[in-house]
């Protein structure tokens, strides 16, 4: 009982340090950006230098208060964020929350798809490398993991486009659903954002279908630069659980090298994964921008794109904000989840 209630203070403990760990994270990730951001001078010279008279362009940074102190503007910036205000676009004169609240919910969508291709993909294949180690599946494999990882993902986005979308015609070549799905979606007054729930809701499989279809190559084009990491990790952890002393004991007593895998080594194998899942959310997030713009999958990525090229600093700098927000509370979520399956880590 003394024991158990030991291991449940050091998780309760862990998670609250964890927690607090995310407030001078996102402190420093926030700082950053807005020190990127006034690197290359004030917004508005920025967006609108050139269109306006000079006149003009100092009463515009005037009144946006960009004249003012560098301290005065980020204690106004970091106040703003904690009210949940992160300012007003230049280009469209939108709030940035409302950018983010439109557009967050498709690249939410398209990185859960990503996640999922990845693990359908990267864990199976990992284990089929680790049982066959040092022979040929093995060899094809790694090598498939490398080019995965190693390809830029709008150069796999731009091939799986032309090959299955032009040329086949097996999938839509963009958007995030057919113009009829989205009709029926609204008809059944289904607005959450995220396209599968709101298909789901119509209880028409045809829309759900169309959802999917729409969704699967741009989810497989950013879940691949994952499912190499996934394999050549489950790969390398596999092959080092089936080495452990209760495997060997396992394989003296006549259980078969197959079974040995799916039964007794994968679980463990797993536990790094877990712990890698987080970092790669971050990296998925960040091929999300060239994802969307390649499918014209109208997410953030797509809208952080449109605004760079308009060379609007102020929406690049609350959508990247809002970025490093959901980084580290992935990351956050994937240390407890890592703790309740492996109790080393809470020490």
């Amino acid at each position: 009982m003394a024991r158990g209630s030991t291991a449940g203070g050091a998780l309760g403990r862990y998670v609250l340090v964890r927690f607090l760990l995310i407030i001078p994270t996102v402190f420093i990730l926030v700082t950053t950006v807005f020190a990127l951001m006034r690197a290359t001078g004030d917004p508005i010279t920025a967006a609108l230098g050139g269109r306006l008279t000079p006149a003009q362009l100092a009463e515009r940074i005037h009144e946006a208060g960009f004249d003012r102190p560098i301290l005065a503007q980020y204690g106004e910036y970091l106040a703003g964020i904690a009210r949940g205000d992160f300012g007003t676009t230049l280009s469209d004169h939108r709030p940035v929350t409302e950018v983010l609240t439109t557009y967050g919910a498709a690249t939410l969508e398209l990185t859960a798809y990503a996640v999922v291709v990845a693990l359908v993909l990267g864990i199976p294949l990992g284990m089929v490398a680790a049982y066959f180690r040092d022979r040929w599946p093995d060899a094809v494999l790694r090598v498939l993991a490398i080019l995965a990882y190693a390809t830029p993902v709008f150069f796999a986005g731009l091939l799986l486009k032309l090959v299955f979308a032009v040329g086949l015609g097996w999938f839509p070549v963009a958007g995030r659903v057919s113009t009829s799905g989205e009709i029926a979606m609204r008809k059944a007054d289904a607005a959450s954002g995220f396209m599968l729930i709101d298909a789901l809701r119509t209880g028409d499989p045809q829309v759900v279908g169309d959802v999917l279809t729409h969704a699967a190559l741009p989810a497989t084009a950013l879940g691949l630069l994952t499912a190499g990491v996934f394999l050549r990790l489950v790969r390398t952890n596999m092959i080092g659980t089936l080495g452990r002393e209760y495997v060997d004991a396992a394989r003296s007593r006549g259980v078969r090298e197959r079974r040995l895998v799916t039964a007794h080594a994968w679980r463990p194998a797993l536990i790094p994964v877990i712990t890698v899942i987080g970092l790669q959310v971050a990296l998925l997030l960040v091929g999300a921008v060239l994802t969307e713009t390649t499918f014209e999958w109208r997410g953030l990525g797509f809208q952080l794109a449109e605004y760079l090229k308009a060379r609007d600093f102020v929406a690049v700098q609350g959508i990247v904000a809002l970025i490093a927000v959901v980084v580290a509370v992935t990351n956050f979520l994937v240390d407890v989840i890592a703790a309740f399956v492996d109790p080393r880590v809470r020490y």
